[in-house]
């Protein structure tokens, strides 16, 4: 399964390379965070990597403007947020080290420890709010998080941002935590748990790298050692040549009383023999740039013509490595 991604999180991307329409509203919507009447503050936004917020930053027009400012606004609020976790753990690391000085005790090194751990984490997060430097993790994604993603709509193509994580149309809200690996959708399975969306509600997500948990002893294509306990790694998958991966997705418009949601699944299947060696045993479908219209709107009537174009992959091979 496809548990992350490097993807085009800047929504011109889609635009430049294929005319693309953006679904403004839906993107200020995302960012917007109505106050709590009942609590001080606004309430928390949902997750979205930081090339997707800074290529609002970058705003030309009137609705990039109002959204590079919430965008702002929010980046003030969690500096103030990170400075004040800061002076409170450089305090506890403080009264750790006095204590280490006179009279040593597992506590104080174990505070000292927990404060160091996480002085570094909160100077690292300080450090990405203002870095305009950018990094191929800003456009990291995961489940939950939410992405620029391709449909037509309209007699046009449209870029809105969704959440990876799909929620189809007909299920109810608690399938969220029931079933969190919908952000897959297994080949398998089109016609059965995802009938309402497969031939019906189509995207791309277009996808530059993959990242997929393995366990160790089945990356080393070796048994598990006598009393030896089992351990994940992660590692990053990027296709050779390098290209940009047109992945095949579904999605669907779940509408309740206080929600309207709009996300997305990528279709998986079978992986190529490199992943499999890997200790993976899903690989995401990736589609030929010439299908992609195809794809966005599809005849509902001829399932067999889809299935072409997920067959029709390109065929790149796919070089691993530990994530970083």
């Amino acid at each position: 399964m496809c548990y992350s991604a490097e993807v085009w999180a800047d929504y011109r991307e889609f635009v430049r390379a294929f005319e693309a329409a953006i679904d403004i509203h839906a993107f200020y919507k995302l960012y917007w965070r109505p106050g709590n009447p009942d609590t001080p503050g606004k309430t928390r936004r949902p997750r979205t990597a930081k090339a997707m917020d800074d290529a609002f930053l970058h705003a030309r027009t009137d609705e990039e403007r109002r959204i590079a400012a919430l965008i702002g606004e929010e980046r003030t609020e969690q500096q103030t947020e990170l400075e004040q976790r800061l002076f409170s753990l450089r305090k506890r690391l403080a009264d750790a080290e006095r204590i280490l000085q006179t009279k040593p005790t597992k506590k104080a090194g174990e505070n000292k420890r927990i404060a160091t751990d996480k002085i570094a984490w909160a100077m690292g997060k300080l450090g990405d709010l203002h870095r305009t430097e950018a990094k191929p993790r800003d456009r990291r994604i995961f489940p939950g998080w939410y992405v620029p993603v391709m449909l037509w709509e309209d007699g046009q193509r449209i870029v809105r941002p969704m959440r990876y994580q799909c929620r189809p149309a007909d299920k109810p809200a608690f399938y969220d935590a029931k079933y969190p690996g919908t952000y897959n959708a297994r080949r398998d399975n089109l016609e059965k748990f995802w009938k309402g969306q497969f031939g019906h509600t189509h995207a791309v997500m277009a996808v530059t790298a993959f990242y997929e948990n393995v366990s160790r002893h089945t990356m080393e294509h070796r048994e598990l050692a006598a009393g030896e306990a089992g351990e994940n790694v992660v590692l990053e998958f990027r296709p050779r040549p390098a290209q940009t991966m047109f992945i095949a997705c579904l999605y669907s418009n779940w509408v309740g009383p206080d929600e309207d949601l709009w996300s997305f699944a990528a279709i998986t299947d079978d992986p190529p023999p490199e992943v499999a060696a890997a200790g993976h045993d899903r690989c995401i479908i990736q589609i030929q740039p010439e299908h992609i219209d195809a794809w966005l709107r599809p005849d509902s009537t001829d399932r067999a013509a889809l299935y072409r174009i997920l067959d029709d992959r390109p065929r790149p091979f796919y070089e691993h490595r530990a994530a970083a």
